[in-house]
């Protein structure tokens, strides 16, 4: 009997947990609209249509290095905007095959993913984004404009991105692009 009411203490505490962080930390932190439109990672998504596929714009290293090649590809069919930037997010993450190559860290995954009602994606990924990056500047920018780019070509409603780490802005990647603000499309550095 003891283990149960410490199961249903356990649960009532994340559930109090969650519900603190949607309806007043997430607020506070990026404004009051940002509450109405959380959404948790995809795996939470309502699932969409078996074999409902839409065609997006994905971005990858070009052959020269220093530049993304978009690629237009099928992906799974999200049922409004939050769930088709998640499944957006989730193909660029996924791993490719030879000729291509991503500009994401190997392991990195997509923790969370929001928009305001301003139109700024909240783009929140796990630890690796930072710790598998292999770093310097001209790779840390195609790192950043391949999410960026990715979620402004294929949605109108997302305007800008701001990528969060852990669930925490962060100052940088690698140490040269500065991510404390929401970045838009930035087209020069698709080749």
């Amino acid at each position: 009997m003891g283990r149960g009411w410490l199961v249903v203490g356990a649960i009532t505490l994340v559930a109090g947990l969650l519900v603190w962080l949607m309806f007043f930390a997430l607020p506070r932190r990026y404004g009051a609209t940002a509450a109405k439109a959380v959404s948790a990672a995809p795996s939470s998504a309502p699932a969409p249509p078996a074999g409902r596929k839409i065609k997006a714009r994905l971005f990858y290293v070009a052959e020269d290095g220093t530049h993304l090649t978009g690629v237009e590809r099928e992906i799974a069919y999200g049922e409004g905007t939050v769930a088709q930037a998640n499944e957006i997010v989730a193909a660029q993450l996924a791993p490719v095959a030879e000729p291509l190559v991503s500009a994401v860290p190997a392991g990195t995954t997509l923790r969370a993913l929001f928009i305001s009602e301003r139109g700024d994606a909240y783009v929140d990924f796990s630890r690796d984004m930072i710790a598998a990056h292999p770093g310097g500047s001209t790779t840390e920018l195609l790192t950043v404009y391949t999410i960026v780019n990715a979620l402004t070509e294929n949605l109108p409603a997302v305007h800008a991105v701001q990528l969060l780490v852990d669930g925490k802005e962060v100052d940088t990647i690698a140490g040269h692009v500065d991510l404390r603000r929401p970045l838009e499309k930035n087209l020069t550095w698709i080749q």
